[in-house]
């Protein structure tokens, strides 16, 4: 089940929020606990078996930690134990063909492939659980008593398949007492709704293109750019717009989820596109794989080998191929070139700043999208005109006009424009009324095109089946 459906929007949303409001506080996380399992079990139910391994094993060996923490020796050996669980099902699930592909090959094996299906969103509650685990080693957090406040923060449903990646110091206090409002409700269901129409109107449009170039015979130069383009900006709108109907969701149920998105496209420098871009991840690896090892305050060979080692792992955490590990190290190059060479230059002309980040973002895409290292190879010299392509193509000029309103639509609504607008129209005492009447209008408008859509079954693609 996802949420931009017809079933979660009007079946499961429905009644999931009547059950968690007339039930009493103490149910509460109960009732979140047990519609979040039916969220998950609803496609593959098989897939919830290493979800309760995982919430099991952190809420044992969490509890372990707590009791032996002046115990060094114990406490690491239950750290490394729960943390070994965490990874252990997640190279099970994810990389496991991966490894044994690239063992066939390097030996001359013919070891047969596991063909395990990977269980949605497992990527992003192994790391909430490795959070929790470690945080608890490090004495920064309480061990959780009570296993349906564990397992509600490990399976709630709204961050859990796409993130943000919630980490237990994030909502522990939240998941002991939270305060509902009117007030609350409202700005929640806003931003899910203003979610909801990133998601179907903008970022499953823009797939369609996607979709019309992969199955075009007729390239050319500029074709290629406005697939290019286009994903970067799908991307970019199908992942924060499930970020924003998350933090909208947890808003409604009394929580305050992390921000995950800031605007990246106005970056100047891939250094700030990634502090703006996916927060909750680069915070993650931040704190618990950089910094832990040593983070700048060390040589400079061993500060590089930090960063490679953190971007691999990035890359490697959004997919198990080699496109995904070379996506990472792209950007490891890029950043530590920025720090050590030019980034202050670069700072000191925007437009130019801009145009550069525009190149490696849009080129970083093209690989991640890509279905090997060569294919990535092909279309990035295709884009500078090494591919034998003509420059224009007639399908090329009919697939930008037929997607010219929505690419422009997803160009301006990536930056804070509309944002600034609305803040000054605010400001301004008859603005402030006028917005007050419009914005639940535009509001309901804004679902009911959505509903249109999704009831006549427009093209909905689901992103995280590899997370």
């Amino acid at each position: 089940m996802v949420f931009s459906s017809i079933p979660f929007l009007f079946y499961f949303l429905p009644a999931v929020l009547i059950c968690y409001f007339i039930a009493p506080k103490r149910l509460k996380n109960a009732v979140l606990l047990l519609f979040s399992i039916l969220f998950y079990g609803y496609g593959e139910p098989r897939f919830l078996v290493f979800m309760i391994i995982s919430i099991a094993q952190g809420y044992v060996l969490g509890l372990c930690i707590e009791k032996y923490r002046k115990n060094k020796r114990l406490k690491a050996l239950f750290t490394a134990l729960s943390c070994a669980i965490s990874i252990g099902l997640l190279v099970y699930c994810k990389y496991a063909d991966f490894f044994i592909r690239n063992l066939n090959a390097l030996t001359g094996l013919s070891l047969p492939l596991l063909n395990i299906a990977l269980p949605i969103g497992i990527s992003f509650y192994t790391f909430q659980i490795l959070s929790y685990t470690v945080d608890v080693a490090r004495g920064s957090v309480e061990a959780q008593k009570n296993p349906i406040d564990l397992g509600a923060y490990v399976a709630m449903f709204p961050q859990l398949i796409a993130g943000p990646i919630v980490r237990y110091s994030d909502i522990a206090e939240q998941l002991k007492s939270r305060t509902h409002s009117l007030e609350k409700i409202s700005a929640g269901a806003r931003r899910f709704v203003i979610g909801l129409g990133k998601k179907v109107l903008i970022a499953n449009q823009l797939a369609e293109l996607i979709s019309a170039y992969k199955a075009s015979a007729d390239g050319s130069v500029l074709f290629v750019w406005t697939y290019a383009v286009a994903y970067a900006i799908h991307i970019y709108f199908d992942f924060s717009g499930y970020s924003d109907m998350a933090i909208g969701l947890g808003k409604i149920f009394g929580f305050d989820f992390p921000e995950n998105f800031n605007y990246p496209f106005i970056s100047k420098s891939a250094t700030e596109f990634w502090r703006r871009w996916h927060i909750t991840l680069g915070s993650w690896f931040r704190d618990y794989v950089y910094i832990p090892m040593g983070g700048n305050r060390v040589s400079k060979p061993r500060w590089l080998f930090n960063i490679f080692v953190v971007w691999m792992l990035t890359g490697f955490w959004h997919g198990a191929d080699w496109v995904f590990i070379c996506w990472g190290l792209f950007f490891a190059v890029l950043l530590i070139a920025e720090k050590l060479l030019y980034l202050k230059k670069l700072e000191r002309s925007r437009i130019l700043a801009h145009i550069y980040k525009f190149l490696f973002v849009t080129v970083s895409f093209v690989l991640f999208d890509s279905a090997s290292l060569g294919a990535a190879g092909r279309t990035v010299s295709q884009m500078f005109g090494f591919g034998g392509l003509t420059l224009v193509s007639t399908e090329a000029v009919y697939n930008l006009r037929s997607y010219a309103v929505i690419l422009i639509i997803g160009i301006i609504d990536s930056t804070p424009l509309m944002k600034t607008l609305i803040k000054k129209a605010e400001e301004k005492p008859s603005g402030a009324v006028v917005l007050s009447i419009a914005e639940p209008i535009a509001l309901l408008a804004l679902l009911a095109l959505c509903t249109g859509y999704l009831v006549d079954g427009s093209f909905n693609p689901f992103l995280y089946f590899r997370f």
